[in-house]
């Protein structure tokens, strides 16, 4: 029996959290929903809606996925697939199933989320995202050919490969970091298109100048360091 956990790192989320976390399919046995330093209701709507809910307060997205990674690593029994999730409700939970499939059923180390053009809602993506995922995909093509066209936060992953990537970033490159560490050892991946609509709410990344530039340092940053190595 493959058991399945989500990862949802959230910074004040309370008026999508709990879409996202009614949407998930039954197959997965635990939504782990981890607030990264919320002023909002967002840990009292997470858990009404039937999520683990843990803290983070240091803020960056790696650090609140770090923190998910930490909580499951102390369980009991561990799972089979982790999936990686936002909370701003702008992906399609349900679309779940589509994901893990080529885990399940073709033994796929790990599987991204592909944001297509013709599957995205008008304004769902910046142009400063579009022209940071086209950049990082085409260096990553160019110096690892690879065959990845997004940097997608709606990810599966064996949970054992995912423990293997050793995972480091703490905030923006957290990613494209896992993309470039399944490139490196060699693991089978499958990018899966999905749907993708205008988030709830305004994004702590692509929303803001420094956010986005931030970020867009940082992926630059994790590609150019593994294309020495």
């Amino acid at each position: 029996m493959n058991q399945i956990k989500v990862i949802i790192p959230a910074f004040n989320e309370a008026e999508s959290i709990a879409k996202v976390i009614n949407d998930i399919p039954k197959i997965v046995d635990e939504v782990i929903v981890v607030s990264n330093n919320s002023t909002d209701q967002t840990e009292t709507n997470a858990q009404q809606a039937g999520a683990t809910v843990l803290s983070e307060n240091r803020k960056g997205y790696g650090y609140a996925c770090l923190k998910g990674m930490d909580y499951i690593s102390k369980l009991e029994n561990k799972p089979n697939i982790i999936v990686f999730l936002d909370g701003d409700y702008s992906d399609y939970p349900e679309e779940l199933t589509k994901i893990v499939q080529p885990i399940l059923e073709d033994n796929a180390d790990f599987v991204i989320g592909a944001r297509v053009k013709r599957l995205r809602e008008n304004g769902s993506m910046t142009n400063p995202q579009i022209f940071g995922n086209w950049l990082a995909t085409t260096l990553m093509k160019f110096m690892f050919q690879s065959t990845f066209t997004d940097l997608g936060p709606f990810r599966a992953i064996k949970y054992d490969k995912l423990l293997a990537l050793n995972m480091e970033d703490k905030t923006y490159g957290w990613t494209v970091e896992m993309q470039l560490k399944v490139l490196k050892q060699k693991m089978t991946y499958i990018e899966i298109p999905v749907n993708y609509r205008n988030r709830i709410g305004v994004s702590k990344v692509s929303g803001t100048l420094k956010g986005a530039v931030m970020a867009g340092v940082k992926i630059l940053g994790w590609i150019f360091k593994y294309s020495f190595k």
